[in-house]
């Protein structure tokens, strides 16, 4: 156990909205922020005590920025490994730099959840055009064409639906790395924020609806509308994998609610706070940025119980000029990342809106 006292600096690696608003709850339990992150317009240094301009793979910026801070953490999961491991010679660092390694290949994160017994959607592994054509034969169409590393918000991606598509999607990915996924007919995608806490005491907040568009996350229903099988197979499931990996923080496992058997199965894990637990902020005692400083600090984990409903709504691109509008809304909480410049598909900011019991 390493506990932090208030007045102790938290190294945040990346600049973006996850970093700002880790770094506002960070704040409010009296611990000040130092931001690592190559981008100098950045939404996270806006709130924190400090900023380190550097790129991730500047060894002599990193050794100056561990020896200026009390802990590290991350607020994205393609953050280089070899960062982490650089940077835990000189400080310490949560999570580690295995989750990393897992989670940066989709290959090895559905190896590893499938030794741990999570199943995952039927999977195989290509490096050329003949092979991805003669597994499809056996996964069956339609399918997925995944780049092994580095995608996100439907990045790295394509559909086949039948045998002509194949050469089309492979020129698309430009990659000799690809893993193949069956496609699985779902109702519904989840998410669970599992925290585990230095000591290992492991909490997860309620399962999230999640809803897209154009693959970007548009919409998170709190709680998901799913049975209490579901939602305890789900949160147990969630624990076992932060378990496993022997993590510290916020880990959030996103799920694909099926029609077949299994009814539940792991679609990918994000080693940090979530998009889709935003809702957290004001709909729960400690919202999951308050218990990965925690967990990262050495503090007690903050309750995760939640008695209402939310919906948070991303702010996507010219949405945010909706903000006026937004702001004369009584139950709407609003939040601006403090982006300059909108841009299609990129997240300026959500909103969340509470329904409360009656009593």
């Amino acid at each position: 156990m390493k506990t932090l006292n208030p007045g102790s600096t938290i190294g945040i690696l990346g600049g973006g909205q996850l970093g700002r608003m880790m770094s506002i709850a960070a704040a409010q339990l009296g611990y000040k922020c130092h931001i690592y992150c190559p981008d100098e317009d950045n939404p996270a240094k806006q709130v924190s005590e400090k900023a380190t301009h550097a790129s991730y793979e500047d060894f002599d910026a990193l050794e100056k920025f561990a020896k200026e801070v009390d802990v590290v953490t991350y607020e994205f999961e393609n953050i280089p490994v070899i960062t982490v491991e650089a940077l835990k010679l000189k400080t310490v660092v949560f999570p580690s730099s295995r989750v990393l390694k897992i989670s940066q290949d989709r290959l090895s994160e559905k190896n590893f959840l499938n030794e741990i017994g999570i199943a995952t959607a039927p999977y195989a592994d290509v490096s050329n055009l003949n092979e991805a054509k003669k597994v499809l034969e056996k996964i069956s169409y339609p399918a997925v064409l995944k780049t092994r590393r580095f995608g996100y918000d439907g990045k790295g991606q394509a559909i086949v639906k039948s045998r002509k598509d194949v050469e089309r999607a492979w020129k698309k990915l430009a990659s000799d790395n690809i893993i193949i996924e069956g496609f699985i007919d779902f109702d519904m995608e989840i998410s669970v924020l599992a925290v585990r806490g230095q000591d290992g005491e492991i909490k997860c907040f309620e399962p999230v609806e999640n809803q897209h568009k154009n693959h970007i996350l548009d919409l998170s229903i709190a709680p998901a509308r799913i049975s209490g099988d579901l939602r305890a197979a789900a949160i147990k499931q969630a624990s076992k994998i932060i378990e496993n990996i022997d993590y510290v923080g916020v880990l959030t496992v996103e799920f694909f609610i099926s029609n077949s058997e299994p009814k539940l199965r792991v679609n990918e894990i994000a080693p940090r706070v979530h998009n889709s637990g935003h809702w957290t902020i004001e709909a729960c005692p400690a919202s999951q940025f308050e218990q990965h400083i925690r967990a990262i600090c050495g503090l007690p984990l903050g309750d995760v119980k939640f008695t209402g409903q939310a919906r948070m709504t991303n702010l996507i691109g010219n949405d945010i000029l909706k903000l006026s509008d937004l702001l004369k809304e009584v139950d709407a909480s609003v939040h601006h990342y403090g982006k300059s410049e909108i841009k299609a598909g990129r997240k300026m900011g959500h909103v969340t809106r509470l329904k409360l019991p009656v009593c």
